[in-house]
């Protein structure tokens, strides 16, 4: 199949549709025990739901690795291998659900210890999480399912498990608190059906791989070299996506040493971020697919072209940000807050956010390139040597700018990223190149 601008955007699109469905679930949930009345149950659901997406994010490398790793045995024409690929990731996710389960009530007495509630709150999010946690096998699960999706271009179906799980997750919620006043007991059981929901749709969609033999050939599967493999993989992956996670934790406790009203603008700026992430998500998960694809047939030719494609769609759509940024930020700031001096502070900070997509889109994009290369190690180490010059450089120039500095910092943190891994990149590339035998 040829590469071309259709078939990149045939990836991208459903992603991005799919990404603006996330938050619509969140409002929904909130909105309902909302209902009730009390302020408890809402911040009971909050932050049972933080906690839990917290410790399942730690498996999200899961996504990442089966889609880097899938593609390329697509590539390499290995349908036993994208088959027993598929077996290795349910085993990974439901293997790490059940130790989730079985390690509840250590996990949930260390969150509380982390971030302690009022008892009234820690009780009510208690009661929703001990529902809410039987359904960790399914939900990391399905991380391994969307990443062999999106190995094979099937991005419809991850938007299909997305609006099932979601439609399912939502029209619950109304139907248990508002029609059979379960309270926050029901927000739980509606997440917990649907999240079990969406791994049978996956299941069912994946139904192509369960008729080739080599999904239950169990030494392919447990393979001790593609073990490892996976592993090393994983592994990697795992502790970049720390290091990052720790770029914006950092952010946002440094935030709050700059008074409330910061803090605030900060944290609306923050969502800017997330659209931007959200919109370029679409175009990397296609860097994903076509890079490890190529890179399986050693199809250099088309490894690039795809990294170029890939690329060039994302510029695109950051520079559509940037403007819109510009003109409607403003806008956009005033209607998610009413308080004058939060709206002032966040329009004096707005540029960054009209820069950051400009000064990220190659980070975001060279980390979908890497993945569907499974060039982690390169990630991982690019992500050591950028995070430490970030700490570095952010506590110098909060010194002297204070929360510029802070931003700066942030948005430097990017550029660090992009040129750390644009310096890997030829040697990404001189890997798709069939292997001699002497």
């Amino acid at each position: 199949m040829n590469l071309t601008h259709r078939r990149v955007l045939h990836i991208a699109l459903p992603v991005v549709i799919s990404n603006a469905t996330v938050p619509i679930l969140g409002v929904v949930d909130t909105g309902v025990v909302g209902q009730l009345g009390l302020a408890a149950p809402i911040g009971a659901v909050g932050i049972g739901a933080i906690i839990l997406t917290a410790i399942y994010w730690v498996f999200g490398f899961l996504r990442m690795g089966t889609s880097g790793l899938t593609a390329q045995a697509i590539g390499a024409n290995d349908k036993p291998e994208v088959a027993a690929l598929l077996s290795r990731a349910l085993i990974i996710g439901v293997t790490a659900g059940a130790v989730i389960i079985a390690g509840q009530s250590l996990l949930f007495a260390g969150a509380f210890a982390v971030s302690p509630a009022s008892q009234e709150v820690e009780n009510l999010a208690r009661q929703y999480m001990a529902i809410r946690v039987w359904s960790a096998p399914a939900a990391i699960a399905l991380y391994g399912i969307t990443g062999w999706l999106i190995a094979q271009e099937r991005t419809g179906a991850v938007l299909a498990v997305q609006v099932l799980m979601n439609g399912a997750n939502i029209g619950l919620d109304l139907w248990f608190v508002l029609g059979l006043d379960w309270g926050v007991p029901g927000v739980a059981w509606a997440t917990f059906i649907a999240e079990w929901s969406g791994l049978l749709l996956g299941l069912w969609l994946c139904r192509a791989a369960f008729r080739v033999p080599a999904w239950r050939d169990w030494p392919r599967v447990f393979d001790r070299a593609r073990l490892i493999r996976m592993g090393v993989v994983n592994g990697d992956i795992l502790i970049r996506s720390v290091l990052l996670q720790a770029i914006f934790v950092s952010f946002l406790f440094w935030g709050a040493d700059f008074g409330d009203v910061q803090l605030a603008a900060n944290q609306i700026l923050l969502q800017f971020l997330e659209v931007t992430a959200y919109a370029l998500d679409g175009f990397a998960i296609a860097a994903e697919a076509l890079v490890g694809q190529a890179l399986g047939r050693y199809d250099r030719p088309a490894l690039r072209r795809a990294a170029l494609l890939t690329s060039g769609w994302g510029a695109v759509i950051c520079a559509a940000l940037a403007i819109g940024f510009a003109l409607f930020g403003g806008m956009v700031i005033d209607m998610m807050t009413t308080a004058p001096e939060v709206q002032t502070a966040a329009r004096h900070y707005l540029p960054y956010m009209v820069a950051a997509p400009i000064v990220g889109v190659a980070a975001w994009m060279l980390d979908g390139i890497f993945i569907g290369a499974t060039r982690t190690t390169d990630m991982r180490n690019m992500m050591v040597v950028s995070t430490a010059l970030y700490f570095l450089s952010v506590i110098s120039l909060m010194a002297i700018f204070g929360n510029h500095g802070l931003w700066l910092g942030l948005l430097l943190s990017f550029i660090l990223r992009g040129i750390t891994l644009g310096l890997r990149y030829p040697a990404l590339e001189r890997t798709a190149v069939l292997p001699s035998f002497h």
